[in-house]
């Protein structure tokens, strides 16, 4: 078999990569549907294997989310190329590439059910970082608006401008940061996971919405929308975690939530939560809807040397 070159993809690769990422899974793939305006930006890098003649071996991206980290996504390899090394290839290329702009880490994404993926991931350097499970209370227009809002007792209140500040303290010492390792979702890459940051916080104030259930010591639970998508002809609200103390907490702040996306005219949510038994059976008894599985994040140190699991 030839060996396939790596080059930058361009939009003349378009036909021959949407040939095999339309049947990467049963319900299709977004590759096809986005590919033109995907490839294109100045933090991202877009690689194909490329083996001469009509067709393309594989693709794979990376963007550069801060300074210091970097999110691999759109691994595909075409079931004709499947076998001949084409995605660890990709990768360290991808890298490579990384560590020219200062990365010091590269982390993905992939579903828990995807064997495959993950077997490529484990291969390719990455180890395993965390999981994380996608809840969705549905929108409601029914409470939630202003600036301040009691509940009707003393044990909590509702604020929907609070300071980034005592957001951050509360997740500097919470449970989900534990979890997660720090991460959250990134305001600008769709599905990508990054360092969660006190500016981070502070921008979601200002332009999107931080949400924060306070009590007699602080706060008790948050969370913030990253943005809003299009689904199905439907309009989601994401939002980039949540954190909470306790159930009481936790319902509080899932209200809110649904307000907020009620408020922009959201169909649909989806708010990201650390994959604990505490969290997703509080999902639960909050009834909100429960993705039917958890996805895991993986990560490589580019500072260290690439290296299979077998060493």
């Amino acid at each position: 078999m030839i060996t396939p070159e790596l080059r930058p993809a361009t939009h003349d690769d378009y036909e021959a990569v949407a040939a095999f990422t339309r049947s990467t899974w049963e319900d299709g793939d977004y590759i096809p549907d986005v590919y033109h305006d995907w490839i294109e930006g100045e933090h991202r890098h877009t690689l194909v294997a490329d083996p001469g003649g009509e067709e393309i071996a594989g693709i794979a991206q990376l963007v550069m989310l801060s300074e210091h980290e970097a999110w691999t996504q759109g691994l595909r390899v075409n079931p004709e190329y499947r076998g001949a090394g084409v995605a660890t290839e990709l990768t360290h290329a991808l890298f490579d590439w990384a560590r020219k702009q200062g990365a010091v880490v590269a982390r993905n994404m992939v579903f828990s059910w995807n064997q495959a993926g993950l077997g490529l991931s484990r291969a390719a350097g990455f180890a395993p970082v965390t999981e994380f499970r996608w809840l969705h209370p549905d929108p409601t227009t029914e409470a939630g608006s202003g600036e301040r809002q009691a509940n009707g007792s003393r044990e909590t209140e509702l604020f929907l401008s609070p300071d980034p500040a005592a957001v951050w303290t509360h997740w500097q010492r919470s449970e989900t940061r534990a979890h997660l390792g720090g991460l959250a979702l990134d305001t600008d890459e769709s599905w990508a996971l990054r360092e969660l940051t006190r500016e981070t916080l502070a921008t979601a104030r200002e332009q999107t919405a931080l949400l924060a259930v306070t009590g007699d010591r602080g706060i008790k639970a948050f969370s913030y929308r990253t943005r809003t998508y299009e689904r199905d002809g439907e309009t989601g609200a994401e939002y980039g975690v949540a954190t909470w103390d306790d159930l009481t907490a936790a319902r509080r702040l899932f209200d809110a939530i649904a307000a907020d996306a009620g408020t922009i005219g959201a169909d649909q949510t989806r708010v990201l939560v650390p994959e604990t038994v505490r969290h997703v059976s509080d999902g639960a008894a909050c009834r909100t809807g429960l993705a039917d599985e958890p996805d895991f994040v993986l990560a490589a140190d580019l500072t260290a040397e690439y290296h299979s699991p077998d060493g």
